[in-house]
């Protein structure tokens, strides 16, 4: 480390220092600031050019001053120290203990920024997780080393699903050790405690690694925080051969910290006001799900945002969409009809569902079993969009069926208990039970081997009652 104080600070803007003179200033170095109180913040070199180096402060840059405050370059990134030790701890968006416990001295120290996957080297995600929830589990399945965000708006119960999640999340038929990093991105205190209170109270604590950034706290903390929860999810992947589950809760917050830190800059804004280089920034996070060949440990990212008015063409949302593999979409419109989780299954989607479900893994049935719930629920909310035009005297004897299914499918089917946990088998058992109340004619997305033996549309004798009419 240098011990040069540099004095030559040209402007402090919000959250940035321009320091002139550095001729030799890396990207993503590490910076010590000292102000004229003798009080010392820690911050980064953004940018490098021309004997300028621009430096993001970590702390608040009000009480800075042009000739008071100078900055000593480090010469190396950020790093955080590694190990298993971190399990059942609690940490701020900076790495520091915020459990009262002693920071981490021994492990490993490991730079933040992490390292690219190889592609040759990627494994292909499969393997199901099974999180108890049925539209999940049964209609947008989690894969192992896979990243399937869950698309959220303001007030909804979305952080009551990511514990939830989190509490539950399991490997079927797997004694491979399975961990959590949980990430808190610009929570409230309220939600913090809640955060913290559940998994103590619940025992998932002790294989849980928090990483909590308050609303109050610097606003910089929220770009690093997601690279220091990734980073400690590769360690104990990669290295203690884990599986990991990471849960980034409000990406939004990290996305309005870019922008704060891109007005600083100065830059030419992107759309609504985020910089272009969002999507690249983005997948700088999200790319480090997955698995290695050669390697039993897996990272499987669970990110959570809120979309600005709810509205899924929003950047943020939008960008993250091309990233990652899927989306779990929440809907405002279930949520008033005081249903938890309020799981919108229609725009939701796994796009690598197939690798991780079917005979071996869940059930033969599985994917037939989802197509048909599609299939009946799209109809029937078609159905009731149809009754609020022409009323339901116009219905026929199919569509009060398909209506009374969409009905059924979300008083039942979506609607879970917050501490209800539904196995793979109850969760295909129950969808059965709900189809069973429609046609058996009109199943054709599922195999007559599979009605025959889980359909439940038998009468006493045995027959089939389609058949038997």
């Amino acid at each position: 480390m240098s011990d040069i104080y540099y004095k030559t600070i040209d402007k402090i803007t919000n959250v940035l220092l321009f320091v002139r003179g550095v001729g030799d200033a890396a990207y993503g170095e590490i910076v010590n600031i000292k102000l004229d109180d003798g009080r010392t913040l820690s911050g980064q070199v953004l940018d490098s050019r021309d004997g300028l180096a621009i430096v993001q402060s970590f702390g608040d840059t009000r009480s800075m001053n042009l000739g008071g405050t100078s900055v000593r370059f480090s010469g190396s990134p950020a790093t955080l120290n590694v190990s298993t030790e971190m399990l059942g701890r609690i940490f701020d968006g900076m790495g520091r203990p915020r459990d009262g416990g002693m920071a981490i001295h021994g492990g490993e120290s490991v730079p933040i920024g992490g390292s690219a996957i190889n592609p040759y080297s990627r494994e292909e995600p499969a393997e199901f997780i099974q999180t108890g929830i049925s539209t999940i589990d049964c209609m947008n399945t989690l894969v192992r080393g896979q990243k399937l965000p869950i698309f959220s708006g303001a007030g909804m119960p979305h952080n009551r699903l990511a514990a939830q999640i989190a509490r539950q999340a399991k490997l079927l038929n797997s004694s491979d050790r399975f961990a959590v990093v949980f990430g808190g991105i610009g929570i409230n205190s309220e939600e913090a405690n809640f955060f913290k209170n559940e998994f103590e109270s619940t025992g998932a604590l002790e294989n849980t690694v928090m990483f909590l950034n308050l609303s109050s706290e610097p606003s910089m903390e929220r770009i690093i925080l997601p690279r220091l929860a990734l980073t400690t999810a590769e360690y104990l992947a990669y290295k203690e051969d884990m599986h990991v589950l990471v849960v980034l809760t409000d990406m939004t917050n990290y996305c309005e910290a870019l922008r704060e830190v891109s007005a600083a800059r100065e830059e030419v804004p992107g759309r609504r006001g985020f910089p272009g280089y969002m999507y690249t920034d983005l997948s700088t996070i999200y790319e480090r799900a997955g698995k290695i060949k050669g390697r039993k440990g897996s990272i499987t990212q669970l990110p959570i945002l809120t979309m600005p008015s709810d509205d899924i063409t929003n950047p943020i949302p939008d960008l993250t969409g091309y990233i990652t593999e899927g989306q779990i979409v929440l809907s405002r419109e279930i949520y008033r009809k005081g249903i938890y989780p309020n799981v919108n299954v229609l725009p939701s989607l796994s796009r690598l569902m197939n690798q991780g479900i079917g005979k071996g893994s869940t059930r033969e049935d599985h994917r037939n079993v989802a197509d048909q719930l599609y299939a009946a629920y799209a109809r029937g909310i078609d159905v009731r969009n149809l009754v609020e035009i022409v009323g339901d005297e116009a219905l026929t004897d199919s569509d009060k069926r398909y209506l009374r299914f969409s009905n059924e499918f979300e008083r039942r089917f979506v609607k879970q208990d917050y501490y209800e946990e539904r196995g793979i088998e109850s969760t295909l058992a129950l969808g059965w039970e709900l189809l069973s109340g429609l046609n058996v004619s009109e199943m054709k997305r599922l195999k007559p081997e599979q009605i025959e033996r889980y359909g439940r549309w038998k009468d006493a004798e045995g027959e089939h009652k389609a058949d038997k009419a």
